[in-house]
């Protein structure tokens, strides 16, 4: 299962909501509850995250194993 822990991490890490990339940088609110609830992204949504906070694709997902569950 992919986890997008990392990312709501890196913005508390940089004093940002998931407000401020829907208010200030045109996030979409439904791309934040698709990260929240752990939904699939396109890659290209990843690669603009990431060109977006300046961070790697690490920052923004993990891996879990369903079996560590």
């Amino acid at each position: 299962m992919i986890s997008y822990e990392p990312f709501f991490r890196l913005l508390k890490e940089r004093n940002m909501s998931p407000y401020t990339l829907v208010s200030r940088y045109g996030v979409s609110s439904s791309l934040i509850d698709r990260l929240r609830h752990d939904r699939p992204i396109t890659t290209v949504t990843l690669n603009d995250l990431c060109r977006l906070l300046h961070c790697k694709v690490a920052d923004i997902l993990c891996y879990i194993d369903d079996e560590e569950q």
